[in-house]
């Protein structure tokens, strides 16, 4: 027995010892072994761009060369490194606040992570698009909130933080904005109807600020208007529904999933088509909230598909004539909806569900009149064609 369990022991010793091994053995290391530092880049040439630069240069003739790497230092004094393939020629370094000359470091190295000796460049960065798009910025009071405009050229990915001043110091709003469309064109929601002082500024991933623009503004009044005035209308040129079991009084029944809880207008009418209805009373609106029907695919429910409104119009009158005509109509948006993931047709992210199960949210022209009706003209659904699916609606404004 005595025996048998040193047996055991030595056993379990020699396990561990050839485990360890084992370990040892697959320890990762580079596939190659070569020490020696690969050729450097040559004919290097620079092309200086909105707070960056775009550095071309000659690959070395080197077997086993892996990538180039840029070493540089930005004006906070944070050191950054981006690296480019062998399949490239090419490499940017961004992040620059200033237009200041920066010495940049390109390396050559190979497979072993070995090291070129490095070929300096200097690089003077063009003025940041944080600047020409704080010169374009316009501010003015909107509903619940106010309207930012500015052009942003370059179309870089910026965020425009909003401050509002409370105690007599500037506070975040935690109601930044995030883009890097090239017309900017947002409202920040959710300020009460009283004057304030407000704070803008500009600022890019690499924490470069611009100036900021002040600001004291009355937002708006805006309250959600009743659904249970909302009427459908049917007007000489209005297009009817697809079924009997669809209709236009679904768009404010508070089912934003069902079928047949939609309104779903003609699929065989290809020409833009409208539907018109009664808000019940007249306001000045501020925007219109609509929730596109999600269609039942074999990936689940499935929103920016079929007739779910894409390309469309928001019209408003006090007195529509009784042709069916535009006449007496005034335009108050012209609208596109955007997937915020910009897949292809048919592809849908959790972000894009959130979003659009949320409701897309449409800001109408401010100083527009005082309306009671409003038309929808669709142009284009995301099938391509311009039959409409809309599950819901909600229109916001001021009534009083």
């Amino acid at each position: 027995m005595r025996n048998k369990h040193i047996m055991k022991l030595v056993s379990f010793f020699l396990g561990l010892i050839i485990l360890n091994q084992g370990c040892k053995e697959d320890e990762i290391k580079p596939l190659t072994d070569n020490q020696t530092p690969p050729g450097v880049v040559s004919n290097v040439s620079v092309e200086n761009g909105p707070g960056k630069a775009k550095i071309t240069y000659s690959l070395p003739n080197e077997k086993d060369l892996l990538y180039v790497k840029a070493v540089y230092t930005l004006g906070t004094g944070k050191e950054y490194e981006v690296k480019s393939s062998i399949y490239n020629s090419s490499l940017e370094v961004v992040g620059f606040g200033d237009t200041e000359e920066h010495v940049v470091k390109l390396y050559s190295v190979n497979r072993s992570e070995v090291v070129s000796a490095p070929v300096e460049v200097k690089v003077k960065p063009q003025e940041n698009a944080i600047w020409s798009v704080f010169r374009s910025l316009g501010i003015i009071a909107d509903f619940a909130g106010i309207k930012l405009t500015a052009k942003n050229t370059f179309q870089s990915d910026l965020a425009i933080e909003v401050l509002v001043q409370k105690d007599g110091k500037y506070v975040q709003s935690a109601k930044n904005i995030y883009t890097k469309v090239v017309d900017i064109d947002q409202s920040v929601r959710g300020f009460d109807t009283v004057s304030q002082k407000f704070a803008v500024t500009i600022r890019d991933r690499w924490l470069n600020y611009s100036d900021t623009l002040y600001a004291t503004l009355k937002p708006l009044y805006e309250t959600a208007l009743p659904k249970s005035d909302y009427r459908p209308i049917t007007l000489p040129t209005d297009v009817a529904q697809e079924y009997t079991s669809t209709s236009l009084s679904y768009m404010w029944d508070g089912n934003i999933m069902d079928w047949p809880r939609i309104s779903l207008t003609k699929t065989t009418i290809l020409t833009p088509q409208w539907v018109t209805f009664d808000l019940g009373k007249p306001a000045t609106l501020s925007r219109i909230v609509i929730w596109d029907y999600p269609e039942y695919l074999n990936s689940g429910r499935t929103y920016y598909y079929g007739g779910g409104v894409n390309q469309f119009e928001i019209w408003g009158s006090d007195n529509p004539p009784g042709d069916g005509s535009f006449n007496n109509w005034t335009l108050m948006g012209t609208f596109q909806a955007k997937k915020p993931s910009g897949s292809a047709y048919g592809v849908q992210t959790g972000e894009d569900y959130a979003a659009a199960n949320a409701g897309f949210s449409y800001s109408l022209k401010i100083g527009t009149p005082k309306v009671r009706y409003l038309r929808i003209k669709n142009n284009r659904n995301w099938q391509g064609t311009t039959f409409m699916s809309v599950a819901e609606l909600q229109v916001y404004g001021d009534p009083r």
